[in-house]
């Protein structure tokens, strides 16, 4: 695992794989793609041209970033000479046993083969795979040439050579790397999200708001504050001098009295919630949409940086200060 970071194969050209691609070879990477799409040419290139900027405002050097992209013919090709493998491919356990035991095979011994998966662990399709020391998961949040943050998560057999190795990549490729040393299905990220939309359906379902009504709740509080802190930090914050101990002992209290829903599965419930959402977006082309969102994360983002680089200048003055 002591081998430089060259070349990545990315398993998988869909939203995700074409998001770590442009990033990836924004870092000067050569990147080799696979996927049976048979418009792959044209969704990689309109990929790079529409993440170019992107990731110049992140002051990478988009100069000929399609040159270090290769379509491969097919896996085996693709991850021959790798020393990543980034595999974005379906959420089927058996897909991925299938897979990875291909990887394993034909990737050089010193590849790190890390999976995208969203909610599988990697000891569901490694348990019985010889070279699972190697295999991780690498989970993204979309899209992951914007949004920092990778979990790393181990498998049981995953070895800590292999993690390190993941955390040395992502931190390389400037993403934020988390480690989450026990498996979980859906890992941290998605279980969080996972609870506060099940919330969210059931309070539409309920008809206490309608879907756009809630995504301004959030945008215009919780969004705001868990940009900038997390709930742990902001819940300490909230008991003021007292802390997390004070908003624990007291307002948890009447929290804890309250009790969450459970969103209805029945279809005509689900439908009608479908076309909800559907009423309030639908109506606008789904490249406007994301090219909105992806504008605004830019913009939350580089605020932060902003912010980071003048508190880091204010911390490196004070030290001279002391030591003056």
């Amino acid at each position: 695992m002591t081998h430089p970071f060259r070349t990545v194969a990315v398993i998988g050209a869909g939203t995700i794989g074409l998001s770590w691609t442009a990033l990836f070879a924004a870092h000067g990477l050569t990147v080799r793609v696979s996927d049976p799409r048979p418009d792959l040419p044209e969704a990689v290139a309109e990929a790079l041209a529409a993440f170019g900027p992107h990731l110049a405002t992140q002051g990478l050097d988009t100069e000929g970033l399609a040159d270090r992209v290769h379509l491969a013919a097919d896996v085996t090709e693709a991850v021959r000479d790798a020393d990543i493998v980034q595999e974005n491919g379906p959420e089927r356990i058996e897909f991925k046993k299938e897979l990875f035991a291909q990887l394993v095979r034909e990737t050089p011994g010193h590849a790190l083969l890390l999976s995208s998966s969203s909610a599988i662990p990697a000891t569901a399709f490694t348990t019985h795979l010889e070279g699972a020391d190697r295999v991780l998961i690498g989970h993204p949040f979309n899209p992951p040439h914007l949004l920092p943050l990778v979990e790393v998560v181990p498998g049981e057999r995953t070895g800590e050579e292999a993690v390190q190795a993941a955390v040395d990549f992502y931190t390389a490729v400037g993403r934020t790397p988390v480690v989450e040393r026990r498996e979980m299905p859906g890992f941290v990220g998605n279980r969080l999200q996972s609870a506060l939309n099940r919330e969210a359906v059931h309070l539409v379902q309920q008809g206490v708001v309608t879907p756009e009504d809630l995504d301004t709740v959030v945008t215009h509080s919780l969004g705001i504050r868990w940009a900038t802190v997390g709930p742990f930090l902001g819940g300490h914050l909230g008991g003021g001098p007292g802390g997390y101990r004070h908003i624990t002992e007291h307002i948890g209290k009447s929290m804890q009295q309250m009790t969450l829903g459970e969103p209805s599965q029945d279809p005509e419930d689900q439908e009608r919630v479908i076309q909800a959402v559907e009423k309030a977006y639908a109506s606008t082309p789904y490249t406007d949409l994301a090219e909105a969102r992806d504008r605004r994360q830019l913009a939350v983002l580089s605020a932060l940086e902003d912010i980071r680089q003048n508190e880091n200048q204010h911390q490196h003055k004070n030290r001279n200060e002391k030591e003056n």
